[in-house]
């Protein structure tokens, strides 16, 4: 007979890659996980480990058990969401991973929301880039995740997380000081620039855009904090492709022109692993955050939320050339 304990050890060292993270999650030393891999070896009767350099990787036949350990786990998640919900109060933890702009406009007012209505459910918070937190999610780390997905860069989806949809943001290109006369993005063209770092999601999608427009950004500053990026805007130092959520609580006070219509908007979802979307405690969570999202679209913006258009109305505004 197989043990769970130790299929769900191949599992995790699957999704974080190492033996020495996987014990670091889930405070254990390297040895014993490697000890309990090898008994989980002798039950199954097939090699499960090959060494590649210094490190491992799972067999085909690992693969196999992994596999049937997810659906397993899947299982489980529901049986977890059908027992919790038997259950008259929402109890227990609600681990949420959000992005910084998130965290900041539509955490908070949900967590009100959650203290006020579940109060026996405990609800802990970690910003934490989608990069990051999805994998995290599927490791088990985190319960809810809200992530975002930059139009025209879709990413793979991983058949073990469930999406659902939240809101859509735009993005607004945002000018240092007195904006050039050139139209859309091109007005760009001749400043610094502010971007997150290499790698991520946005920077790969701001890049292509400015490349779309038939430049190359001067790229001086990096940050992973949109309010950097916002303060060097505001002092006159960057340019910077600002989205609509970072004025959540402030007036727009830069020089913010549209971006083209295909391409100004970015997807923000809630992820949850497959078979735990019925839990009580994940389903409260989404529908707290669901309707900060519709108060927030039904209060609108205050007319000079968009900020100053450089001949003074909205025409730059409704333009969405390069």
């Amino acid at each position: 007979m197989l043990d769970l304990h130790r299929l769900r050890l191949l599992r995790e060292l699957k999704h974080r890659g190492t033996l020495a993270a996987v014990a670091e999650a889930l405070s254990y030393s390297p040895s014993s996980i490697s000890q309990q891999l090898s008994v989980l070896e002798k039950e199954a009767g097939v090699r499960l480990l090959e060494p590649v350099g210094r490190r491992v990787r799972l067999t085909p036949q690992a693969e196999i058990l992994v596999a049937h350990t997810e659906a397993v786990l899947e299982r489980l998640e529901r049986a977890e969401a059908e027992l919790a919900a038997s259950l008259r109060d929402i109890t227990g933890v609600l681990r949420i991973a959000a992005f910084q702009t998130a965290a900041l406009a539509l955490v908070p007012d949900a967590l009100s929301r959650l203290r006020e209505r579940h109060p026996a459910l405990r609800v802990e918070v970690t910003e934490c880039e989608p990069e990051t937190a999805l994998p995290a999610l599927t490791a088990r780390d985190f319960d809810l995740v809200i992530a975002e997905e930059y139009p025209g860069s879709p990413e793979a989806r991983h058949a073990e997380i469930e999406q659902e949809d939240l809101c859509r943001d735009e993005i607004r290109l945002a000018l240092p000081g007195v904006p050039a006369d050139a139209e859309g993005l091109r007005a760009g063209a001749e400043v610094p620039w502010v971007m997150e770092p290499a790698g991520t999601a946005s920077r790969r999608w701001a890049t292509a855009l400015c490349r779309g427009a038939g430049f190359e950004p001067d790229v001086r500053y990096e940050s992973s904090d949109l309010l950097l990026h916002l303060r060097l805007v505001e002092q006159g130092h960057a340019a910077a492709l600002l989205p609509d959520l970072i004025w959540y609580d402030r007036p727009a006070n830069a020089h913010l022109r549209r971006l083209p219509a295909a391409l100004r908007t970015r997807r923000i979802f809630t992820a949850v692993r497959r078979g735990g979307g019925d839990h009580p405690a994940i389903r409260a969570g989404r529908k707290a955050l669901a309707v900060g999202v519709g108060l927030r679209d039904s209060r609108g913006l205050p007319p000079d939320s968009f900020g100053v258009f450089p001949d003074g109305d909205e025409s730059a505004e409704r333009s969405e050339s390069y």
